[in-house]
């Protein structure tokens, strides 16, 4: 082994720490294995999804520093009918040792996919899976998310903001519907906005699909109509179609999981931050030194560091005014130091 290599290994090893505390007892390791081939598999395409971005480079950071570890991106497209047949096809192959995704509806797939390939292991962030031999899941708090960003969104409506109105009614756009977007986001976000003014109320509609912007601006055009000002979504490619009416028709816009502030300035007034890349370079580092603990299912948020909110961007200080700022941050202070007692919802 390269001196540079066994270096990689000890330092990612380190970094990787912090996420093995989180296994459960009496999963099984796996030995490490001397090269490591990664099928990257994406339930959609990779542009326009800051989760599926973080996830490639992640995967491809990694394998740039490590010897001997490949990794091949494959793009599923959007129809989740065939997502299993297209899996199943890849892992037959033989060639992948790890089949890397994020996506809630993936567990269910490679566990039937697990039972014909008894030898391939799967790993799934933003999904949750316990149990399974071969499979190791990474759930974001996503409740936890919501909960901020929906509080904001309270702070947002009832401020005086130029685009604020009196209905006190906010909206969620999401792609489709799915367990953690139903049991934990939608909620969370509501009951968020609720700790700012309990009369808050939501509006939620689905699109159908991840690429359909023009659908997303019908769906907030109708909302906005009906008295929404401020708006999340979980919608891939299709949110641009908000994002545009939202700055169109003036309305605001509070962002999951990346940086978009530049994308809208004074629009998009909100963003959470995902760390995806850095659970992605952590558990392939937990891999490559046997220390992965499959049939494990992780919940990761703030406090373990893996979600967070962009606060420091010039553009989040520019939209927002400085009252408005001052009670979020006494909010994510007072959440932070687990002050903000809440329940996340059973998926």
């Amino acid at each position: 082994m390269k001196f540079k290599t066994l270096l990689s290994l000890m330092f990612t090893l380190l970094c990787g720490q912090s996420l093995f505390a989180l296994g459960a007892r009496g999963v099984a390791q796996t030995p490490a294995p001397a090269s490591l081939s990664i099928l990257v598999y994406i339930t959609g395409v990779v542009a326009g999804s800051p989760s599926y971005e973080l996830l490639v480079q992640g995967a491809q950071h990694f394998a740039a520093a490590h010897d001997g570890v490949t990794i091949k991106v494959y793009e599923a497209q959007f129809n989740q009918a065939t997502w299993e047949e297209q899996l199943t096809s890849l892992v037959a192959s033989g060639e992948y040792d790890l089949v890397l995704s994020s996506n809630p509806s993936l567990p269910e797939i490679c566990a039937n996919i697990a039972q014909k390939f008894p030898k391939q292991k799967f790993i799934i962030t933003d999904a949750e899976l316990a149990g399974n031999p071969q499979i190791s899941t990474y759930l974001y708090n996503q409740y936890e998310q919501s909960l901020y960003l929906g509080y904001l969104a309270g702070l947002v409506t009832t401020s005086a903001m130029p685009n604020a109105n009196e209905s006190k009614r906010i909206g969620f756009i999401a792609a489709q519907e799915y367990p953690l977007l139903t049991r934990q986001m939608v909620p969370g976000f509501l009951d968020g906005a609720r700790m700012v003014d309990p009369d808050i109320t939501l509006d939620t509609r689905i699109i159908g699909n991840w690429y359909d912007a023009n659908k997303a601006a019908e769906l907030a055009s109708s909302m906005i109509d009906a008295g929404v000002d401020v708006f999340a979504s979980i919608a891939g490619g299709a949110a641009a179609g908000l994002v545009n009416t939202a700055r169109e028709r003036g309305a605001y816009v509070v962002s999951y999981n990346t940086n978009e502030y530049a994308i809208a300035s004074g629009v998009i007034v909100g963003c959470g931050l995902m760390r995806q890349r850095q659970l992605v370079e952590e558990i392939l580092a937990e891999v490559l030194t046997g220390t992965i603990q499959y049939g494990s299912a992780k919940t990761v948020g703030l406090k373990e560091g893996y979600l967070d909110f962009i606060a420091d961007d010039p553009l989040y200080i520019e939209a927002l005014p400085e009252h408005v700022r001052s009670s979020f941050a006494a909010f994510m202070e007072d959440l932070r130091a687990g002050r903000i007692v809440y329940t996340v919802p059973q998926l």
